[in-house]
C-alpha cells in the first residue's frame, strides 16, 4: 500500500461481508457493505468529502473557509475530521438528543457545535444553520439534504464498489433514508448497469414520513429527520421503502454482534431487519441483497443499544 499524504486519500473501497449466520435460514443472499471502514467510521465520510471538493472546486469554499452544517452527527464528524485535514472552520447544529460520542469526536476534532431540542428534529437545526448564514453570508452552508454532491458520490463510488465486488450479481440495495444520498446515488448507479436492480430504502416505523405518514421523535440516528423528504432523495428511483420499529432496530444490531463480530450503528440493525425480511419473501429467493451499513456502533456506547450489557 502506498503512504497517504492526507486522510482524505482513504475514502471508499469499503468491505462487503456475506451475513451467513445472521439470518441462515433467509432464501437471499445477504451482504453488508461496512461503511464503517472509512477513516472516521461512516458512510458520510463519502459525502463530507465529495461536498467539500465541489465547493472548493466551484469557489464557494476558499482558503481556510467556514463550513456550516445541520446535522444529526455523522455528516458532522466527516466535515470535521475534512476540515481539520484541509485547514477549514466547521461550525455545526445539532438536535440535543444526540449520542454523547458523537460530541466528543466533534469537539475533539475541532469543531463548534450548537444545539437545538431535539424535539424539533432536524428542522429546527437547519432552521439555525440557515441564521448562522445569514448572519455571515461569506460562510459555506454545506446542506447535504439538497446537495448534489451528496448522492453523486455514492454514484460515482459507491454504487461501482458493490457492483464490481459482486461480480455484477447484485438484485437489491436496502439503505436507511436520512438524505437519501448514499441509497439514491447508489441505486441510480446499480439501476444503470441493470435495470432490474431492485432498491429499497428503510425507516422507523415510528415516524413513516416516505410511506406518507407523520414524524415523531424516534430513537434511530440519523434518519428520517422531520424535515420531509429531502431533494436528495430520489423517490422515483426506491421501489419501496420497509418500516422498521426504532427497539427491534435496537434489538437486531445487538444480534449482528452476537452471530457475526458486526459492529453496527442502530440505523444499520434497521437496514439488517429489512434485509432478513426481504430474504424471506418468496419473490428474493436466489437473489443477492446488499444492505449499506452506515456507521458502528461504538458511536452509540451511551444510548439504549448497549444498555443489554451496561
Amino acid at each position: 500500500m502506498p503512504v497517504y499524504e492526507s486522510l482524505t486519500d482513504v475514502v471508499g473501497r469499503t468491505p462487503l461481508l456475506a451475513l451467513n449466520r445472521f439470518a441462515p435460514d433467509s432464501a437471499a443472499r445477504l451482504l453488508a457493505k461496512l461503511e464503517y471502514f472509512n477513516p472516521l467510521s461512516s458512510v458520510k465520510d463519502r459525502t463530507g468529502l465529495s461536498i467539500v471538493r465541489a465547493a472548493e472546486a466551484d469557489g464557494r469554499l476558499g482558503p481556510g473557509g467556514t463550513i456550516v452544517e445541520a446535522t444529526s452527527g455523522n455528516t458532522g464528524i466527516a466535515l470535521a475530521w475534512v476540515g481539520a485535514s484541509l485547514g477549514y472552520r466547521v461550525v455545526l447544529v445539532m438536535p440535543d438528543d444526540v449520542s454523547n460520542e458523537r460530541l466528543l469526536l466533534l469537539k475533539a476534532l475541532g469543531a463548534e457545535v450548537e444545539f437545538t431540542p431535539g424535539a424539533e428534529g432536524m428542522a429546527g437545526a437547519n432552521q439555525r444553520a440557515g441564521q448562522i448564514i445569514e448572519a455571515d453570508p461569506t460562510a459555506f452552508l454545506s446542506g447535504q439534504g439538497g446537495n448534489p454532491a451528496n448522492p453523486a458520490i455514492h454514484e460515482g463510488t459507491t454504487g461501482p464498489e458493490i457492483w464490481s465486488d459482486t461480480g455484477g450479481k447484485v438484485d437489491v440495495i436496502v439503505g436507511a433514508t436520512g438524505t437519501g444520498g448514499s441509497l439514491s446515488g447508489t441505486g441510480r448507479y446499480l439501476r444503470s448497469v441493470n435495470p432490474d436492480v431492485k432498491v429499497i430504502g428503510v425507516e422507523p416505523d415510528e415516524a413513516p414520513v416516505l410511506n406518507g405518514g407523520e414524524w415523531q421523535p424516534h430513537k434511530i440516528q440519523g434518519i428520517t429527520g422531520g424535515n420531509g423528504v429531502p431533494p436528495t432523495t430520489d423517490m422515483e428511483l426506491i421501489d419501496e421503502v420497509v418500516r422498521i420499529p426504532q427497539d427491534t432496530a435496537i434489538e437486531t444490531a445487538r444480534e449482528i454482534m452476537r452471530s457475526e463480530g458486526v459492529m453496527p450503528g442502530i440505523s444499520s440493525g434497521a437496514v439488517l431487519e429489512a434485509m432478513r425480511r426481504l430474504g424471506e419473501r418468496p419473490e428474493f429467493a436466489g437473489k443477492t441483497v446488499v444492505g449499506i451499513l452506515a456507521d458502528t456502533g461504538e458511536r452509540y456506547l451511551s444510548t439504549e443499544l448497549f444498555d443489554h450489557v451496561r
